[in-house]
């Protein structure tokens, strides 16, 4: 029987990861260049990608200064939602009570547009860190809370009950049961939630704030400055997926029985 013909460099090169969202991106901007030179789209409605990519080599040191208050406001607040939010998924899950008042309260709160409450937290706490940690925050406590309370209680209850059955205690039967099978969720939860703080961050600049990305793309939309515009915001995707990636190797070394299976899984489809 012939053996299996070992993929070869280039094949492997195609398979990683990382190449195929790199060519889609590629594809992307090849069509927005394209698509303002046959429209003739005007600058002043659409920049080019060449002046985007102009103003990220011209003013990348200013643009990189600007980023640190958004990241830090970012790192804070995603830390505070997991840091809140898991706890009271662990309340929601465990008690019928619990659950009954406060979660139809939490998805109330999201109905409301952070945008709409922001102004408020710079009345409350002025033009500080403050107000875009807690913007950041509210955009990221939902997510780790909603997937949370869903791995809480996808747990096999013949599981829980055999756990006591060995004479566990419930905390012990909650670290040796409960939390390693919620895991998987609420990682899923803090992959989310650490791209929506980011937003909330931005939120929290554009209201009231003079630094960071939020305040860069506020001044390049009163001046028109597009192309500085478009230049933050490729900084804040590179933010986002920066931080979604540290979550996602967070997740290989808490868990890394469940990743290799997810691994297998997306290699045999």
């Amino acid at each position: 029987m012939a053996e299996a013909k070992s993929p070869s460099g280039l094949s492997k090169v195609l398979n990683a990861a990382w190449v195929r969202p790199f060519l889609f991106l590629v594809v992307i901007v090849v069509a927005w260049d394209l698509s303002i030179r046959l429209f003739h789209i005007p600058a002043y409605q659409i920049p080019s990608p060449g002046d985007v990519v102009s103003v990220l080599i011209s003013d990348w040191p200013e643009l990189l200064r600007q980023s640190w208050p958004t990241t830090y406001a970012t790192i804070c607040g995603f830390l505070l939602s997991a840091l809140f939010g898991v706890p009271v998924a662990m309340l929601i899950a465990g008690s019928k009570t619990v659950e009954s008042y406060v979660y139809p309260l939490l998805v109330f709160s999201q109905s409301v547009p952070k945008i709409a409450i922001a102004p408020l937290f710079v009345v409350w706490f002025g033009f500080g860190i403050i107000p875009k940690v807690i913007s950041a925050f509210l955009l990221g406590f939902f997510p780790v809370v909603v997937s949370a309370v869903q791995g809480f209680k996808s747990v096999d209850p013949d599981m829980v009950d055999l756990a006591r059955a060995m004479q566990g205690s419930r905390f012990k039967v909650f670290c040796a049961v409960n939390l390693p099978h919620a895991m998987p969720a609420i990682f899923s939860g803090l992959k989310v939630s650490v791209t929506l703080a980011v937003v909330g961050a931005v939120v929290g600049e554009f209201v009231g704030s003079n630094s960071g990305i939020g305040y860069v793309m506020q001044r390049s939309i009163g001046t028109f400055d597009l192309p500085t515009m478009f230049a933050a915001l490729v900084i804040l995707a590179l933010l986002g997926v920066i931080l979604f990636w540290i979550v996602d190797r967070i997740e290989r070394l808490v868990i890394p029985w469940h990743v290799s299976q997810r691994d297998d899984i997306s290699f045999a489809s």
